[in-house]
């Protein structure tokens, strides 16, 4: 299992650094949107569709809604994707009470929408916008940013829940987490975002801000996962899909993204730091 886990990770590296850090905005998009497709069809599983055109089906209608979204300003999307996030929030606490106003195939397949769709709209903001952070005007660096976030936060509570981890996050959706994961990996995102800001000659209170605007990113990336493992829980799975040997499916590797990436784009887009931009 680690072997073919090894062998997946090196083809697939690649082709991600590629396709994130080396396309035009338009040709990003296309990739983005690609991963983003990939996963709607993974999610339509999780959704109850078993049928395979009835997951094709929603991958493409997934893709139309992206399309049809690339003339609609990021900051409404983004605004309903912070709604969404802290209905989110409410859903996993709460679970499995409540399941019955969302168990349905087509509520699961809008909840899908809501996950998937803002994230490639934050994606594409955060790639095509105006940016400026202290000395620091690269938006390929802002995107690796908001990656680091979740990374970070994942190391951080990897290490703080095995030597701490009592006390259990969320024992009904995902035993394995901890609240000290989460003090442990939220603690690293801070120590990170400082040291960010350092890096970039921001001023104390840009600095003060991307700390605060981290942790949010942090704190709902755990969300973003919990939410994932909520809908496999109550669908029977244990991945989306086994699309990636030894890693289970995209959706497996970017739950956390889908609800960081959003939040980010919109906090930072309030603080003045991203500004609209073009394709």
């Amino acid at each position: 299992m680690l072997k073919t886990r090894i062998i997946t990770a090196l083809i697939l590296a690649p082709i991600a650094i590629g396709g994130i850090f080396f396309l035009p905005p338009l040709g990003f998009a296309l990739f983005t949107g690609a991963i983003i497709c990939i996963g709607a069809w993974e999610w339509a599983n999780m959704a109850g569709v078993t049928q395979p055109l009835g997951r094709v089906g929603f991958a493409l209608a997934t893709a139309a809604i992206l399309y049809g979204l690339l003339e609609v300003p990021a900051s409404a999307v983004l605004w309903v994707a912070l709604v969404w996030w802290i209905v989110c929030f409410l859903l996993v606490r709460n679970y499995p009470e409540g399941s019955g106003h969302w168990g349905s195939c087509t509520a699961r397949a809008v909840m899908g929408l809501l996950v998937l769709v803002p994230a490639w709209v934050g994606l594409n903001h955060l790639r095509t916008g105006g940016f400026g952070f202290g000395d620091s005007t690269n938006n390929l660096l802002l995107i690796l940013y908001v990656f680091c976030i979740v990374w970070v936060a994942d190391i951080g509570a990897y290490f703080a829940g095995r030597a701490f981890g009592k006390a259990k996050l969320a024992p009904r959706v995902s035993p394995g987490k901890s609240w000290a994961g989460v003090w442990g990996g939220l603690l690293a995102v801070a120590a990170f975002a400082l040291l960010i800001g350092l890096l970039a000659n921001a001023g104390a209170g840009d600095i003060a801000m991307l700390i605060i605007a981290s942790l949010i990113t942090g704190a709902i990336s755990v969300v973003g996962d919990l939410m994932e493992s909520m809908l496999k829980r109550f669908r029977g799975i244990k991945d989306s899909s086994q699309l990636l040997p030894g890693h289970g499916g995209i959706m497996d590797r970017i739950d956390s993204l889908t609800a960081a990436i959003p939040v980010f784009a919109f906090i930072i887009t309030q603080l003045g730091w991203l500004t609209a931009g073009h394709w």
